[in-house]
């Protein structure tokens, strides 16, 4: 009996033993895996591309007879320039008789970053780091420097190249920005405050990411610090996928958002540049702005998309093409346009010369329009619209919108190019609400082409009360949406 429990006993040891055995050897697999998922290794990149990445120096000419801080003794001037303050007015001192005019002297006026594109020498940067500078002096890793020649420098997409007389140099290699993932791991190789290679690493937090500039940004959480401009934006491949270029911060200093230009827009200026100097864009001559919610399913688009045209430069290839204010280009050549800032990157893009197809919305119904595209040029101010002196006499009311009309004369119509319409005499409660006002003009009710108060009365003498009304309007050379809450 004795020797029955032993073997039982010992039995039972040996399923024991096995049962923790096992559980011992499997228990530290999943955290292995994911601390490797987690933490990846940036060494081998560091290795490959860093001797790719430069330092970008840059230089001005200050007269001294010129200069605001004339007069100041060194220590005082190297206090002003370590903590960017503006340099004070200190009264000039007078020149010496029989004394030679003090010479043009060359000072630090900022550093950056840039990498090698191709082996004989050209390097692509940022426009605001070499935007006016007399000199631009280049250090590679191997602390070879060179004096750099601006081949040419783009302020909308902010993108520049530099070339410097070298050969055998190592080239970055491009990557696919379109493969490029939100959460994918990321390394930024730049020179923060003159700190040469260093090197920061993030994620990418959004892409197309639009801040009002004329591209869309790649937006991520590395480290991006002043200096850092002009620097690659790095995948786990090796490969540049943009180019380091703003922060967002309230103190100047990083606060963990980071913007780079995609690589893909950054190659096809850089190449533009490379081959004229210049780059040609395309242009059509509308000002336009987005669409909401409301204003879309007021006119029946659906859900809010395109571009609203709320200006059609005169004598440009939009007007040429029978674009009107108060248009929403859905599509360009088409591509649908999901948002306003999609059509001027598409039409920029665009041959000049070239014509194109655009889809608008107009008035419930949609039509395809054909425009040449013109070349881009300087940005001009809206004409002011001039106003008559004397006003008609009003000829229309409606209560429930709270807008008081009138008749639009020839020389107004001729004016503001358009064919009918009625002029706001007074706008109060529902229609002030909606932002309207006196000298506004009204083109269309509900999606209804007005030319007269009569006509006004009858487009709104057939609406639902109580039910939001759109309405077309000129504001000046400007038209837009509005939407009038009728009172209850």
């Amino acid at each position: 009996m004795i020797k029955l429990e032993w073997k039982k006993f010992r039995s039972l040891m040996l399923v024991g033993a096995l049962a923790a055995t096992t559980t011992l050897t499997l228990m530290p697999v999943v955290p292995a895996v994911a601390q490797a998922r987690a933490l990846p290794d940036f060494t081998d990149l560091v290795e490959q591309v860093g001797p790719s990445v430069v330092n970008i120096r840059t230089m001005e000419k200050v007269s001294p007879r010129q200069g605001p801080a004339y007069g100041m003794d060194e220590d005082m001037l190297e206090f002003f320039r370590r903590y960017g303050l503006p340099m004070p007015n200190v009264p000039r001192q007078m020149p010496r008789p029989n004394r030679p005019a003090p010479q043009d002297e060359e000072q630090p006026r900022g550093v950056g970053s840039g990498f090698i594109l191709t082996a004989d020498g050209y390097i692509m940067t940022n426009a605001h780091v070499v935007d006016g500078a007399d000199e631009v002096l280049v250090t590679l890793t191997d602390k070879r420097e060179f004096k750099a020649k601006i081949i040419g420098a783009d302020k909308r997409t902010d993108v520049a190249v530099v070339k410097i007389d070298a050969t055998g140099l190592a080239a970055v290699r491009v990557g696919d920005v379109g493969r490029l993932k939100v959460g994918e791991w990321v390394m930024a190789i730049g020179s923060p405050f003159g700190l040469e290679s260093t090197v920061t690493a993030g994620i990418v937090s959004a892409k197309q990411r639009d801040t009002g500039e004329y591209l869309p940004f790649i937006q991520t959480d590395v480290a991006i610090n002043p200096g850092n401009s002009g620097g690659p934006l790095i995948n786990m491949r090796g490969e540049v996928v943009g180019i380091n270029s703003q922060i967002y911060s309230r103190s100047g200093g990083f606060m963990g958002i980071s913007f780079a230009i995609p690589m893909d827009e950054a190659m096809r200026v850089s190449d533009q540049l490379r081959s004229f100097g210049r780059v040609s864009r395309g242009r059509i001559g509308v000002q336009i702005g987005p669409v909401n919610k409301e204003v879309a399913e007021s006119i029946g688009l659906g859900k809010p998309h395109g571009a609203q045209v709320i200006g059609v430069e005169p004598g440009t290839p939009a007007e040429k093409a029978g674009v009107e204010a108060g248009d929403i280009i859905t599509k360009f050549d088409g591509k649908p346009i999901e948002k306003s800032s999609d059509l001027p990157r598409l039409v920029g893009g665009t041959k000049p010369g070239s014509k194109a197809v655009m889809t608008v919305f107009r008035r419930g119904a949609s039509k395809e329009l054909t425009v040449t595209i013109a070349e881009i040029e300087a940005d001009r101010p809206a004409r002011k619209s001039s106003e008559k002196d004397g006003k008609p006499k009003a000829a229309g009311s409606s209560h429930a919108l709270g807008l008081t009309v009138s008749e639009l004369s020839d020389a107004q119509r001729k004016e503001l190019k358009i064919k009918g319409g009625v002029r706001i005499e007074s706008a109060t409660e529902a229609a002030a609400r909606a932002g309207l006002r006196e000298g506004d003009v009204i083109v269309a009710v509900a999606n209804v082409e007005v030319d007269s108060v009569k006509s006004f009365e009858s487009v709104v003498g057939k609406l639902e009360k109580a039910k939001p009304v759109v309405v077309l309007v000129r504001r000046g050379e400007m038209a837009q949406y509005a939407v009038i809450r009728p009172s209850r």
